[in-house]
Formats: structure tokens, C-alpha cells, sequence
């Protein structure tokens, strides 16, 4: 799952990329993405030993931030949709404030869920309400300014003992600060958190790719239109994929180019 994740932030244009993770896990994630370099992406690596909450990525990757705006994705979280690259180019181009994305949801209290007043102002944002006041999750991809590693230091750990990103969108909201954009029907959003959706996220994505012939989230691909690398590095990565579906594909891909 973790080449959705950073596949939504290479289309978003970035290309620095801090992966956070526990300590047993990170030698597999080394292993497996290494420096990121293969796909033009500078990757490097912070453990977080305890669950603290997703606030606490803000106080671990202070050095690594320095001072930039900076955005934020769960490892579990999944988009697809047509003209999702330029939504999501145009957040992380915000150097003031913060941008988040609300989804249309059946079960919101299984989320932080966003109110809007009458005119679509938001308004007040609960974490996992028992009575949602709108149907509006807010999606594991946020978007910040450079006073974010501040707000998460002055952050008090919930009933939960964590550092909920909530009472940092809540920080920016109270101050006038807070960008809602809504992600309509024609982007997808999943959140792999349980095995059901997983099943159904795997089953999402082997419908499309089958009937279309592509790759969702296919890393070499989505760097080589971008420019982050070029023709002959991905016929490299093919080769050392041998006759593999997956090295077929991107040898595909260098044809006519």
C-alpha cells in the first residue's frame, strides 16, 4: 500500500519525502524503497516508537521540514480520480494556512468529521463524534503551512494520551486559516484501515486496472511523465524485473518515447 501514498504526493509535485514509521518496520520499508532515487524522489527515514498520534509526525520531522510548507498522507489512505494531480498541486502550493479535503461518507463517526455553515463556511471539526453534524469526513491528506511543527508542540495529548491532527486543523480553523476542499464524485477515496477495506480497495483497483490495462499508482510511470527520471532508467528498472507482468509493463511504456 505504501506506493499509493507516495504516489498522491509525487503528483502533488513533491519530491522530498519523510516516511515515518515504527522502528521494527522501517529495515522493510528501507529494503524496499531505498534512497527513492530510482524514481527521482529524495526518500529518507524517522521512527516514531510509539503511537502518539498523527500530530507527533510534525514534532519528529521538524529538522527535515525546516521552515517549508509541508504535507501529510497516511500510509492507508488511497485516491484515484480524474483531475486529482492539479487538486492536489494547487494545496500543496499554499504557503499560508492549511488545506484539508472532506469526503462524502455513510459511517462519518468513524472519522474527524467537518461542519459547514450555511454557506459552505467550515465551522467546527469533531474527532469520531457520536452525532455527526455532517456527513463530511476529513481524508488522511493534509496540507500545511510552516507554522505547523509550532502548533504541534503547543498540542495537549487527547483522552486518548495522543496528539490528535484535529486539534491542529482546529488551530488553524479557529484562527481563519483553514481551506476545506471537498472531493467530489469523481475522485475516490479509501481508507484501508480495516481488512474489509482492503478487500474492497484491491478489488477497486484490479476492476480498473484490468478493463483499462494500466497501472494505478505506478511509481516509474508516474515519475517518468513528471520528468523525475527518463526512458533509459525505467528500461532499467524492466530489466531488472525480468519477465515479470509488472516488468512488461514498464517496458511498455518506453516505446514510442
Amino acid at each position: 500500500m505504501i506506493f499509493y501514498p507516495l504516489s498522491t504526493l509525487m503528483l502533488a509535485g513533491i519530491r522530498q519525502v519523510l516516511l515515518i514509521t515504527t522502528p521494527w518496520d522501517m529495515p522493510i520499508f528501507r529494503k524496499l524503497l531505498s534512497d527513492g532515487s530510482q524514481w527521482g524522489i529524495s526518500l529518507e527515514y524517522a521512527e516514531q516508537p510509539e503511537p502518539n498520534g498523527l500530530a507527533e509526525a510534525f514534532i519528529i520531522g521538524a529538522d527535515f521540514i525546516e521552515g517549508d510548507p509541508v504535507g501529510l498522507i497516511l500510509g492507508d489512505n488511497l485516491f484515484y480520480g480524474n483531475g486529482l494531480s492539479e487538486t492536489l498541486r494547487k494545496a500543496a502550493s499554499t504557503t499560508e494556512g492549511a488545506t484539508i479535503f472532506a469526503y462524502s461518507v455513510r459511517e462519518p463517526q468513524r472519522y474527524g468529521v467537518i461542519q459547514f455553515d450555511s454557506v459552505g463556511r467550515p465551522v467546527a471539526i469533531e474527532e469520531k463524534p457520536t452525532e455527526p453534524k455532517s456527513e463530511y469526513a476529513i481524508v488522511g491528506l493534509y496540507f500545511y503551512d510552516s507554522d505547523v511543527c509550532n502548533v504541534a508542540r503547543q498540542i495537549i495529548p487527547s483522552t486518548r494520551g495522543e496528539l490528535e491532527i484535529t486539534d491542529v486543523n482546529n488551530h488553524y480553523l479557529r484562527a481563519g486559516r483553514l481551506k476545506v476542499e471537498k472531493l467530489g464524485r469523481g475522485i475516490a477515496w479509501m481508507d484501508t484501515g480495516t481488512h474489509e477495506a482492503l478487500l474492497q480497495a484491491s478489488n477497486f483497483i484490479e476492476a480498473i486496472e484490468t478493463r483499462q490495462g494500466l497501472k494505478i499508482a505506478c511509481l516509474e510511470e508516474i515519475a517518468l511523465r513528471l520528468g523525475y527520471i527518463d526512458v533509459p532508467q525505467v528500461m532499467a528498472q524492466a530489466r531488472k524485473l525480468g519477465g515479470t507482468e509488472y516488468g512488461r509493463y514498464l517496458m511498455n511504456l518506453t516505446k514510442g518515447l
